[in-house]
């Protein structure tokens, strides 16, 4: 896939991984981005780093349909049809499950899956009319391997993983291509009251994510081998990764109280 001259819309594009993607899709000859963002200053900057970029912004909560329907409605208004849709916004709570508000519970669904197949949806009609069309969907390391004390991150994360593998095989008549990429721990602002170690940067990331969407890969992972092995051992004896988390459950279990960010 090339992505010079491609339109572009992405979620959670003013910080973090997806503000190291746009730098991404600008190396690579993209100059029409649409944004949707929470945060005012975030989205003015943006269009001051990146002057050659026309850009398109609703400041909105993507767990907001109604902003979902302004940019999806915009990007058609404006441009008539699109070539990329890149997923990424997401927030996080962490800690067990009985003690997590019920607001952080609706507010990870929201933004983590029901954004993410909402807008999609929204996006279809003007993705098929790009003769090379393409979705990037950000799950997670904890999509692929549910760990204690993420329950309902991973499970958002976890459906991202199969709404990809369901959305790509519907839309496979269209030739849209779909690829899902499962970051681990990355040294962004939703790590900041994490303990994790050793994490990715965020310009890693996105290059890397970019890469398999140009690629058309249906899957990218990160955290190495490492991963690969938990992901396999998970899946054919459950039993005997459960008692490998279980040696360190009290510290991730105190790790994970003040991890947040929504």
């Amino acid at each position: 896939m090339q992505l010079k001259g491609k339109k572009v819309l992405i979620t959670g594009g003013s910080r973090g991984i997806g503000k190291c993607m746009i730098t991404e899709l600008v190396k690579h000859g993209v100059q029409d981005i649409a944004v949707i963002g929470r945060d005012k200053d975030s989205l003015k900057a943006l269009r001051e780093e990146f002057e050659s970029v026309n850009f398109l912004f609703v400041r909105g909560d993507v767990g907001d349909i109604n902003a979902l329907r302004e940019i999806s409605s915009k990007v058609e208004d404006e441009w008539g049809s699109l070539d990329v849709l890149i997923n990424n916004a997401g927030v996080v709570s962490a800690g067990p499950l009985d003690e997590q508000s019920d607001e952080d519970i609706y507010d990870q669904i929201a933004v983590n899956l029901t954004a993410v197949v909402v807008i999609t949806k929204y996006c279809i009609p003007i993705l098929k009319r790009s003769d090379d069309a393409a979705i990037l969907n950000v799950s997670s390391g904890l999509g692929l391997i549910g760990m204690p004390f993420y329950s309902v991150y991973a499970s958002t994360k976890a459906a991202v993983r199969q709404f990809s593998d369901a959305i790509r095989r519907e839309l496979e008549p269209d030739h849209i291509s779909v690829t899902c990429v499962y970051p681990a721990a990355t040294d962004t602002d939703m790590m900041t009251t994490s303990k994790a170690q050793n994490m990715d940067t965020p310009e890693h990331v996105a290059e890397k994510s970019i890469d398999g969407l140009i690629n058309k890969k249906l899957h990218v992972i990160f955290g190495g081998e490492e991963r690969l092995q938990e992901s396999k051992l998970n899946f054919e004896s459950p039993e005997k990764l459960d008692a490998k988390i279980a040696e360190s459950y009290d510290e991730r279990r105190e790790a994970s109280l003040e991890h947040k960010s929504m």
